[in-house]
């Protein structure tokens, strides 16, 4: 190992030659090669993991370039493992790069975990998390989530030493077409950039055993106001049994809006002056720097010790920032309500919140 190359991060107190060697023992698996598997795998191959492994089955698209520097228009048309691998070999040799031309399914998902130590979410699909959240629990090996939504970004480590999963925060996977993916939403270039550095930062301090881990705690960016917050959830014990599933389990479109509808048909409602409950699913700090005037604050994690209040309502419309948290309190909420209709509002206040809608 080529101690000088590492020097600065060695000089850190609480890191040192202790954690250069155990970057180099790590074997890290990241699934996706986009918007974050890049930035994910460049500063884990600079900062010296000993086996970076990327499992992708995607090419490059002229709509990857603005979110995804590590191809450029020449790379069109070519597979992004392939693009990707190489460049990563060029800036540090001595990573061993395992790369994996397929994407991850239930068939495979269990041969390509196997002999790694961490593994790093980097994919855009829904499904395919439950699948690698069970998966991962299979083989007891923890996994660093990030996601993407609007202009927000969201972080968690999960099955770190047998602590709460994705299930455990998310249990049901959505209905067909329920999130709509980046391409309806759009991205902001530089926001996968940060997330997936974050994303490495946290595998970093998995595999070093230093500072405090995202586990059981759900981290949540808003690019707009260059502002943080976490939020807590414990681990649910129901949803400890794990198998691979077959693939119809794991198969959702992202076509419609199950559930969503847009702020505008939400406003033109709220004109008709029909009975109904606005809750606003944000943190407390989020809701009184800004909300609907008729809207009620039940934060997501909280949401279970108001379903009585919501159930004397005729309807109830979920709304947060943009649109994430909103559906997620749909998916908590659904088939618990017995009286109220329930809806989740597309978008969210942020147009309303800086007066262009």
């Amino acid at each position: 190992m080529n101690l000088n190359r590492y020097d600065r991060q060695i000089r850190l107190k609480g890191f040192g030659t202790e954690g250069q060697e155990l970057l180099r023992k790590a074997r890290i698996l990241v699934v996706g090669a986009g918007g974050l598997g890049v930035p994910v795998s460049q500063y884990l191959n600079a900062m010296g993991v000993g086996t970076l492994g990327i499992v992708d089955g995607d090419i490059i698209e002229e709509t990857n370039l603005h979110r995804q520097p590590a191809y450029s228009p020449s790379d069109i048309g070519q597979a992004k493992i392939s693009v990707l691998g190489a460049k990563l070999q060029q800036q540090n040799p001595d990573v061993n790069i395992e790369l994996h031309h397929t994407f991850l399914q239930p068939s495979n998902a269990s041969a390509l975990l196997e002999n790694y130590d961490l593994i790093v979410d980097a994919t855009d699909r829904i499904p395919t998390r439950y699948l690698l959240d069970d998966a991962c629990v299979i083989r007891e090996i923890p996994w660093i989530y990030g996601a993407l939504h609007g202009f927000e970004g969201q972080l968690s480590v999960f099955n770190y030493k047998d602590g709460p999963t994705y299930r455990c925060l998310f249990p049901q996977i959505p209905k067909p077409g329920e999130i709509p993916d980046c391409n309806q939403l759009g991205t902001l270039g530089v926001l996968p950039g940060i997330i997936g550095s974050l994303q490495a930062l946290e595998a970093v301090k998995v595999i070093c055993g230093i500072g405090e881990i995202l586990s059981g705690k759900l981290l949540l960016f808003n690019a707009l106001d260059q502002q943080s917050r976490q939020m807590r959830f414990k681990k649910d014990f129901t949803q400890e049994i794990r198998k691979i599933r077959d693939d119809s389990h794991y198969t959702a479109g992202l076509c419609d809006t199950g559930g969503g509808i847009p702020m505008a048909d939400y406003l033109k409602f709220n004109e008709s002056g029909k009975p109904h409950l606005l809750v606003d699913v944000r943190e407390p700090e989020e809701f009184d720097a800004y909300h609907l005037p008729n809207a009620c604050n039940f934060p997501l994690m909280e949401l279970e010790r108001h379903i009585s209040e919501m159930d004397r309502s005729a309807a109830v419309y979920l709304i947060c920032h943009s649109g994430g948290r909103s559906m997620q309190a749909y998916r908590k909420l659904e088939g618990k309500l017995l009286s109220a209709s329930l809806n989740w509002i597309q978008g969210g206040v942020k147009d309303l919140e800086h007066g262009t809608s």
